[in-house]
């Protein structure tokens, strides 16, 4: 068995929204529409080098269960980007041990996303 790739699926109430955010915030575009009797009930992005989905479900619980990791080759810049979109700051970029500097927001369905980089010596 091999798996060729993978993606996040975020599910949300409302899709523009969150959609919007990310085209925003991260410069994703939107690669494909999934619509039902004209409402777009799926949409997949690109970002970056990478792949999000985001899902129309009406009553979705809110919650940590999953967060997206952002790499980008400027963390303050972006996480600027993110709040500008309408994101929520849960850490301002810091230099962390390991040699990253990463941030961590909110974005407005409450999704916890880290966007990072690596120091540079």
């Amino acid at each position: 068995m091999v798996i060729d790739r993978l993606f996040p699926i975020l599910r949300t109430p409302d899709l523009p929204q969150l959609s919007g955010f990310y085209e925003q915030a991260f410069d994703a575009e939107v690669t494909y529409r999934y619509d039902h009797e004209g409402v777009d009930v799926y949409v997949a992005l690109a970002v970056g080098g990478g792949q999000i989905g985001i899902g129309l479900e009406a009553d979705i619980a809110r919650g940590d269960a999953i967060a997206v990791w952002f790499y980008t080759d400027d963390v303050d810049a972006t996480y600027a980007a993110a709040l500008a979109a309408g994101a929520a700051s849960v850490a301002p970029p810091e230099d962390l041990p390991w040699g990253e500097r990463v941030a961590q927001v909110r974005d407005p369905d409450g999704n916890l996303l880290y966007v990072a980089t690596a120091i540079r010596p």
